[in-house]
């Protein structure tokens, strides 16, 4: 088999410099000190104690706090973590210096030649990388998790031995990535987000998304949304050698994902039987998860697993903690966890999952946000609003006109209690924030396992 990328397109021995001592910072210095690199890594910030062992422990040399520019211009191969931006004068200055500067992804796919299904998009990445790496590894295949998620690419890559990872990959990942291949790539969908890294120009966002295809062979596939406008308008400037497989709930497809008149959802790829399952049978519910499902489905399907194995995982599979989590059902109430909702968008998806009435618990460290785009469905769905957290008022102007009972609670217990009281039966309690949750939590974990305990104490 070869790898992924051939080691010839960059340095092989010499000074390895890694910029930023997070998961995939360290990942990387571990996996270069073991192909014979001279390592270093240098993060302008604090780097977490346990980060700091693990280099100690390899006996690889960092700074924190500062960056000894003077050491890091003399690097043969620069790594750097995706939140650095390209503009800052120190990428800047290696630029110049023609020093390649890329990310741990590519780095890493020098040296394995593991199958690479890479999933990108605006919305839904980790649920459909999540739920593809459980149906994989539920079909039987040595298969490995990584990318945004889990433990870095190239720290398993030094030390594991997968056949085949699930990543899952961000836009910021992608604009360091040259020569990587994608034996699998998926784009989800492509909103605006992340526009102050793309000088404020959607076009460019959707490019550094679509460099997901950029190296993809004959034998490769392409997966893709129908319904999407943004990435139909990239197809018309980006081409995959691969072979496209659509996924839509608005038309029929020959070979791809479609749902039909009937509520199924119909696979076909090429040289495979057809995979039909009823969308009420998906664990994940709501128009976006049926979308996550049939991209994972046809994922499944190219790796050809059998059609009973997908069934049982697409219809038990349950979600990442935080994200539309189930926590209990009680008096005929059932109580939702989606804290790890903390913007606008992600709270119309979770709107959109529910066909019962919706007490929603929202509020916290409001980010500037937009109520407007929730107005429709909180007229549509939305018994009650519970606020949390300090500063309500947006809230309170944004739906006033929508909703009849908008209170204030005073802590998350106060919240649940009030909710509980107007919920009725067969109703939906719905903690979706929409805001971050720095004002009365330490994070949007802590702010979910509060709301699960307040709720196991009804």
């Amino acid at each position: 088999m070869m790898s992924n990328i051939a080691t010839t397109y960059y340095p092989q021995s010499g000074s390895l410099v890694i910029l930023g001592a997070g998961e995939s910072g360290v990942g990387t210095a571990i996996l270069g000190k073991e192909k014979g690199f001279d390592v270093f890594v240098s993060d302008k910030g604090l780097i977490a104690d346990h980060y700091k062992e693990q280099l100690k422990a390899e006996g690889i040399a960092f700074e924190e706090g500062n960056h000894d520019e003077e050491r890091i211009l003399k690097a043969a191969l620069v790594v750097k973590s995706p939140g650095i931006p390209e503009h800052v004068p120190l990428v800047v200055a290696l630029k110049a210096k023609n020093t390649p500067v890329i990310a741990e992804i590519e780095f890493a796919a020098q040296y394995t030649d593991a199958k690479l299904i890479c999933i990108t998009g605006s919305n839904g990445k980790s649920t459909t990388t999540m739920l593809t790496y459980e149906i994989l590894k539920r079909g039987g295949l040595n298969v490995g998790l990584a990318g945004n998620i889990g433990k870095s690419f190239a720290l398993q890559v030094a030390k594991e031995k997968f056949d085949c990872y699930v990543l899952e990959i961000s836009s910021f990942m992608l604009d360091d990535m040259y020569h990587f291949r994608a034996d699998v790539a998926v784009i989800l969908n492509i909103t605006p987000d992340h526009l102050d890294r793309y000088d404020h120009k959607m076009e460019n966002y959707v490019d550094s998304k679509f460099r997901m295809i950029q190296n993809q062979t004959e034998k490769d596939y392409f997966i893709y949304c129908l319904d999407d406008p943004e990435t139909i308008k990239g197809l018309e400037r980006h081409h995959s050698k691969g072979t496209y497989l659509p996924f839509t709930q608005e038309q029929l497809v020959e070979l791809g994902a479609y749902l039909n008149a009937n509520k199924t959802i119909i696979i076909n790829t090429p040289n495979n039987d057809t995979f039909t399952m009823r969308a009420e049978e998906l664990s994940l519910q709501g128009k976006h998860n049926i979308y996550n499902s049939m991209a994972s489905g046809l994922i499944a399907k190219v790796q050809e697993l059998r059609n009973q194995v997908m069934k049982e995982s697409m219809g038990s599979y349950v979600n990442i903690p935080h994200r539309l989590e189930h926590v209990a059902c009680i008096g005929g109430i059932n109580y939702i966890n989606d804290s790890k909702a903390t913007n606008v968008n992600s709270v119309w998806y979770a709107l959109e999952s529910f066909s019962t009435p919706i007490v929603l618990l929202l509020g916290g460290v409001d980010k500037g946000n937009d109520y407007g785009m929730l107005a429709d469905l909180v007229k549509d769905k939305v018994r009650a609003i519970v606020c949390l957290g300090k500063d309500t008022a947006a809230i309170h102007k944004a739906f006033e006109h929508d909703v009849e009972i908008i209170v204030n609670s005073t802590s998350m217990q106060d919240a649940v209690v009030l909710s509980s009281h107007l919920a009725q039966k067969g109703d939906t309690v719905l903690l979706s924030p929409a805001c971050a949750s720095f004002d009365w939590f330490k994070n949007y974990e802590d702010r979910g396992d509060k709301f699960k305990a307040a709720v196991m104490e009804l």
